[in-house]
């Protein structure tokens, strides 16, 4: 019986792609070439930015070249999908859709992983991209479950859209205390738990160190997907 093989839509950025499979080897238990999971992998950069068809500043839809990758990993042999990018998901629903494969959901996934890391969780804080925030991709999850969300004040999106933007894809360096100033104003909001809810800001915690009870979109992914191939993870 063949093996189960994950479809990886990456490109969306980049690094995030590179470190989401970093991390799925670095959480898979294995002693061998052999326990590792198999991936497809199209890393395709050039997918017009979500955030800026979203907000209405670009008119180039990124949803068709992603519908297209989806097919693509499926017709390679992907049993199931896992797309490293938290903006994305606005359009999960076409994009399960045109696939006849699980797509995972990173947004649930990391609303349940906040869930069983909290019990009594009933205020959500998300860091993410502009488009992830007013497109209310985490709210209305958040809502389904019976969770509010919270997102940072105007100001203080604008410096989270800087570190993302600026920093992280900019390949420029990002000073920790920045981070910490961020995941701080939604502590100091009242957020029992706090979600770093797009993959750029996962890749930036994995270089400066997070509080461990921050739960990291990319990392919940990386956990499921090995999970959904029959593997153990490591316990870290």
């Amino acid at each position: 019986m063949d093996e189960p093989t994950v479809g990886v839509l990456g490109g969306v950025g980049p690094a995030a792609t590179v470190y989401f499979m970093q991390r799925v080897i670095d959480l898979t238990q294995a002693q061998r070439d052999q326990d590792h999971i198999n991936m497809v992998v199209k890393q395709h950069a050039t997918i017009p930015d979500r955030t800026a068809f979203l907000l209405g500043r670009s008119t180039s839809n990124p949803l068709p070249v992603m519908v297209e990758d989806a097919r693509e990993l499926q017709a390679a042999g992907a049993t199931f999908i896992a797309m490293p990018c938290n903006t994305a998901h606005y359009f999960y629903d076409e994009l399960q859709a045109a696939v006849d494969v699980p797509f995972v959901n990173i947004v649930d996934e990391s609303i349940s992983a906040a869930v069983a890391a909290t019990p009594d969780l009933s205020l959500l804080g998300v860091l993410a991209t502009d488009g992830t925030v007013r497109s209310g991709t985490y709210e209305r999850a958040c809502q389904r479950r019976g969770l509010e969300c919270l997102v940072p004040v105007e100001a203080v999106q604008a410096e989270v859209m800087d570190i993302i933007y600026e920093g992280v894809k900019a390949g420029r360096p990002v000073p920790r205390m920045r981070l910490e100033a961020v995941i701080a104003h939604l502590r100091d909001r009242g957020c029992q738990a706090i979600v770093l809810g797009c993959t750029e800001l996962s890749v930036l915690g994995h270089q400066l160190g997070v509080p461990g009870d921050v739960i990291d979109s990319l990392d919940v992914l990386a956990r499921r997907t090995i999970e959904l191939c029959g593997k153990n993870v490591v316990d870290q």
